[in-house]
């Protein structure tokens, strides 16, 4: 089933942390990543169709998800989120750049209709949205190639069900800890060294003063 190519892309501290804690922006962090590095992450933005984040991070972070660092268009804001809940306040509801979102019928009619009146709506799915499915209908849309920022549990999703092809870190100098705090996958897990998900470094480099490390999935024949 053809998919956009997907390129999960995210700052990281050097213990791999999101944020400085559950329920906390990554905003906070982020505000510690120079020019070059913010220009790294927009560089990126503007050349892929779409750009991807939970319902979660809308909530905590409500980030607007457009390119400002460079010059260059704004990617369609996709957000999966399987009970339509997100805030009708929300900056991606904005119109400064297309939104989809994308729910299932177990979402209640009159969030979906009150979204609706300020973005697209796909449904997918029947209890939460089927991932496989949504990332097949994003490409049929146009979407072929996808920048995934977060948060843990969607990251997980998607590359558990083998929906990624490149991870692309941002190190931010910083050290969280936290048992907590969320991490660049969090969800439930492998159990096995048979089911990790194996990387080949590609590339690494200093944008700033930002180390930047680019990865690809190592898919199995």
């Amino acid at each position: 089933m053809p998919r956009p190519y997907t390129i999960i892309v995210s700052e990281v501290t050097v213990d791999g942390k999101l944020t400085l804690r559950k329920g906390r922006s990554s905003k906070e962090i982020m505000q510690f990543m120079d020019e070059e590095a913010n220009r790294y992450l927009h560089e990126l933005r503007a050349k892929v169709d779409g750009i991807m984040v939970g319902a979660e991070t809308i909530r905590t972070d409500n980030p607007f998800l457009t390119v400002r660092y460079v010059e260059g268009k704004n990617p369609t804001r996709i957000v999966p989120t399987s009970k339509a809940d997100i805030p009708l306040d929300a900056n991606i509801l904005k119109k400064d750049a297309p939104t989809i979102i994308v729910t299932s019928k177990k979402a209640p009619q009159e969030k979906v209709d009150a979204i609706r009146e300020k973005a697209e709506v796909l449904i997918v799915g029947e209890d939460s949205v089927d991932l496989v499915e949504m990332m097949n209908q994003l490409y049929q849309k146009g979407i072929k190639s996808l920048m995934v920022e977060g948060g843990s549990t969607l990251n997980w999703n998607l590359i558990r069900l083998g929906l990624v092809d490149e991870v692309r870190l941002i190190h931010i100098p910083f050290i969280v800890g936290g048992s907590d705090t969320p991490t660049l996958v969090g969800g439930e897990g492998f159990y096995s060294f048979d089911e990790v998900v194996k990387l080949k470094l590609r590339a690494h480099f200093l944008r700033g003063s930002h180390l930047i490390t680019e990865w690809e999935i190592k898919f199995e024949d």
